[in-house]
């Protein structure tokens, strides 16, 4: 098999010590710590009461409120810290062969807020039990 060459031409972050490459780079240099007490939910009957969740995002910063409520957070992770990727390219659209050009994104698991959410709601059994149409992928 052979190896082709790949090209990192732009990086995107959102990060527990910083939202964009520039704040998780300094994050890293200066050893801050991206654990904090957990805000997303009430884990007061959990164990373990801390995190390492993003801090000072709103994906109204970024996209419109109607599409933004469509995502799950992860996605909407994923949008934001691939535009800033391509930005970070600075790459010219019209320049490029689309064939050849990528976004490469990871995270440990998505979709669990959406999947919750879905879930307690079915079990509530409030009307005739269903699950949105736009669960699954969100």
């Amino acid at each position: 098999m052979e190896l082709k060459r790949v090209v990192v031409t732009g990086l995107g972050a959102l990060t527990p010590i910083g939202n964009t490459v520039s704040e998780y780079w300094n994050g890293l240099v200066s050893g801050k710590s991206g654990a904090n007490n957990i805000t997303y939910f009430d884990a007061s009957n959990f164990k373990t009461q801390f995190a390492c969740e993003l801090k000072g995002f709103n994906a109204e910063d970024f996209m419109d409120r109607k599409l933004a409520r469509k995502m799950d957070r992860f996605a909407q992770y994923a949008i934001v810290s691939s535009e800033e990727a391509i930005a970070d390219s600075r790459l010219i659209e019209d320049d490029v062969d689309k064939d050849r050009i990528g976004v490469i994104w990871g995270a440990g698991i998505g979709g669990l807020e959406t999947f919750q959410n879905e879930v307690l709601g079915f079990a509530a059994g409030n009307g005739t039990p269903r699950f949105n149409p736009f669960m699954i992928p969100k």
